[in-house]
């Protein structure tokens, strides 16, 4: 059974699930023609199609508890071959009380990663994680909440604009630390802002990747840029860029789409870049 924390130094690392998404192959990688699928078949389900968990990551040290993104959580979504809404009691289960996050880093604003900032209660919508700060990319604040009056980016409004007012939001503009053993580290392409993390601490580093790749055939095609980038030549630029920087530094590399748990590293085998699971 895989191991659901990982210590990297004196921090520790937990994965956490809000449920899975499942895409047709063609529609996720519209530019990858069919044919390049064919070493990799193993990797898809029994039905042909691209397995994504909706991951998070609970990031622990002496300084702070931090979230990674906060799922799909309980919005309409229209995903069809999907599940949500799983995020606390996986919490739960794993000994983990929202009330002890200290902060929320979201990698980027698309909707499994934002889905649970926030909690319907009889008030209305209100922070589900209420002592933290929520720290996002300003790039992508900017570029968001300018469409969300558009049906596709309406959660904007329930899951990130509330926190505004409340005095909730830092913003990510560049490479902060957010705590002692956290660092942003921009990763633009799939989104203008988006953001991976980079954790280290007594010698020892680990990066949360969010979406700078979704499965684990990036890693050696890093030219393969799913249809929902919005930058389809920054975006591998960024992938390649943080996953040299992971190889060189031996890093754990999490990623919350991968399958569960996340952790693996990275290794060359034949030449060819590979993601070990751990």
């Amino acid at each position: 059974m895989p191991d659901y924390s990982v210590r990297v130094g004196d921090v520790e690392i937990t994965a956490l699930s809000d449920g899975y998404l499942e895409f047709e192959p063609s529609n996720f990688f519209p530019n990858v023609p069919e044919e390049d699928w064919q070493p990799y078949l193993d990797q898809l389900t029994d039905e042909g199609r691209i397995l994504l968990n909706i991951g998070s990551f609970v990031v622990r040290s002496s300084g702070a508890t931090v979230l990674i993104d906060t799922g799909l959580g309980g919005v309409d979504h229209g995903f069809d071959h999907s599940e949500s809404g799983q995020l606390l009691g996986d919490m739960s289960e794993r000994g983990i009380s929202p009330d002890e996050i200290d902060v929320v880093a979201i990698t980027h604003l698309h909707l499994d990663h934002v889905g649970g900032n926030l909690i319907l209660r009889d008030r209305g919508y209100e922070p589900t994680f209420r002592n933290a700060k929520y720290w996002i990319p300003r790039a992508d604040w900017d570029m968001f909440t300018r469409r969300s009056g558009m049906k596709m980016f309406s959660y904007i409004k329930d899951q990130v604009s509330p926190l505004e007012p409340l005095g909730l939001l830092e913003f990510i503009e560049g490479g902060e630390q957010i705590t002692d053993v956290l660092t942003a580290v921009p990763t633009p392409g799939h989104t203008p802002g988006h953001t991976s993390f980079w954790v280290s601490s007594a010698s020892e580093n680990a990066v949360i990747l969010g979406d700078a790749a979704h499965i684990p055939i990036q890693a050696h095609h890093t030219d393969w840029s799913p249809r929902a980038d919005v930058d389809n030549e920054t975006s591998p630029v960024s992938r390649r860029e943080i996953l040299d920087r992971a190889e060189k530094e031996s890093a754990v590399v999490a990623s919350g789409h991968f399958p569960k748990p996340g952790f693996g590293r990275l290794s060359r085998q034949d030449g060819v870049r590979r993601w070990q699971a751990l």
